[in-house]
């Protein structure tokens, strides 16, 4: 059976990306649970700015350090039961972060939620790549992407509707139920996302180039050794500069326009909204470029640049602070274009039985880069320098294009070596 029959057909493909993608969203909906509530756990515990930003890197520390190792376990025992444990710790975290009553309730349920986001990325990733036939491959990267903006986008309105009805505890209670309904419509469609062990570590595209280092590096004889190739790393550089500019962008990004224009608080609660909306469209639109895999690293220069174009225009730039939502859907369609191709570059740097454990490690610079970003960028609004959070932003965004164009070069580099190696042999 090859991976283009997997997906039995157009109406079996649409069904896999359609239960990934939805699970996706929730758990791109648990990246954002804790910062809308920000404003009423500083009230509730008395915690700084700085503070607050360390919650989000307790997160992302647990869930970078458990995305490494949650590859090698998607690749052993399939990613469906993964899955299925991941949506499970989000209900649970959730609802220890509803019944706090301390700084440390606060950190166990950061914790939990870190554990559940773990694994996503190399369960999603490993059920796609196997089950989606190559031809619809690029638009089912783009969905998935579109439903983890819709997720990001959801939360903050979620959260905050929920708190000024019920308080801060019943919209932590709210995501818990959001999470045990994901994990009830997983478990009923269970066979949608079945991929046997050996099935996972084999989705590593073909199509694409990607092989298996040779000789004595060959993967076969280590599940290390696909961490000699430098495309991965180059990748996973990559994944970390994103994850840095986009947790400057989430975290204190709405905050330190509102401190540099002076934006009404209505519209600060719009910008990341329309931040995250804008990206799920540019997502689509990247799903069409996307196709050909050639015109990845450009697609990201071009898309990445603009933003951090937009990024300089913040602080030095006096924008009408009713305005505030047009810089942030920019930067977010840019974003979204760029992200069905950055997931083209960690495709082509997976080597054949290594999909799972090669998204893991990438994917946990990810974690890495969102676990940084706010307490920093939070320390910079408590030293009284929103203008620093931009400039960051920015650079972070330029390092993207850089790190990019060395992923995909080491990527193709990777293809030619095991090419020669083949006509050798």
């Amino acid at each position: 059976m090859t991976m283009a029959t997997l997906g039995h057909g157009t109406r079996g493909d649409a069904g896999v990306i359609t239960l990934v993608s939805s699970a996706h969203g929730v758990s791109h909906f648990f990246h954002l649970v804790l910062p809308p509530m920000f404003p009423w756990l500083r009230d509730a515990f008395g915690l700084s700015y700085a503070e607050l930003g360390l919650l989000m890197t307790v997160l992302f520390t647990v869930s970078g350090v458990g995305q490494a190792l949650a590859g090698f376990l998607v690749d052993r025992i399939g990613p469906a039961p993964v899955m299925q444990a991941a949506l499970a710790l989000f209900a649970s975290g959730a609802a220890l972060i509803g019944l706090a009553s301390s700084w440390e309730w606060l950190v166990a349920g950061a914790v939990l939620i870190g554990l559940g986001n773990a694994p996503f990325h190399p369960v999603d990733y490993s059920i796609l790549n196997a089950r989606v036939a190559t031809p619809r491959i690029g638009h089912a990267y783009a969905m998935h992407g579109v439903a983890g903006s819709l997720g990001w986008a959801l939360a903050p309105v979620f959260m905050v509707g929920i708190a000024q009805i019920a308080g801060w505890q019943g919209a932590f209670f709210g995501a818990a139920l959001l999470a045990a309904a994901m994990l009830a419509a997983v478990t009923l469609r269970r066979d949608l996302l079945v991929v046997a062990a050996h099935r996972a570590a084999e989705a590593a595209a073909p199509a694409t180039g990607s092989a298996a280092p040779q000789g004595r590096h060959a993967a076969g004889p280590s599940p290390l050794d696909f961490m000699r190739l430098p495309a991965v790393w180059f990748s996973f550089a990559f994944f970390f500069a994103s994850a840095f500019a986009l947790g400057g962008v989430q975290s204190f990004g709405p905050e330190s326009a509102r401190l540099l224009h002076e934006v009404p608080l209505g519209v600060v609660a719009i910008c990341l909204t329309a931040y995250m909306l804008s990206s799920a469209t540019g997502m689509i639109a990247g799903g069409f470029v996307a196709t050909d895999p050639s015109r990845a690293e450009r697609t990201i220069a071009m898309a990445f640049g603009l933003a951090a174009l937009v990024a300089l225009t913040l602080p030095f730039v006096p924008w009408p602070g009713a305005a505030m939502p047009v810089p942030f859907a920019l930067m977010g369609f840019a974003a979204g274009v760029a992200n069905p191709s950055r997931d083209l570059l960690i495709r082509r740097a997976a080597p054949p039985g290594a999909t799972g454990r090669v998204y893991g490690i990438v994917y946990s610079g990810l974690d890495l880069g969102m676990s940084i970003a706010p307490p920093i960028f939070g320390f910079m609004l408590d030293k009284g320098a929103p203008a620093g959070v931009w400039i960051g932003i920015a650079i972070a965004q330029v390092l993207m294009i850089a790190g990019a164009f060395r992923a995909g070069g080491a990527a193709r580099a990777q293809a030619g070596q095991a090419a020669q190696a083949a006509k050798a042999t």
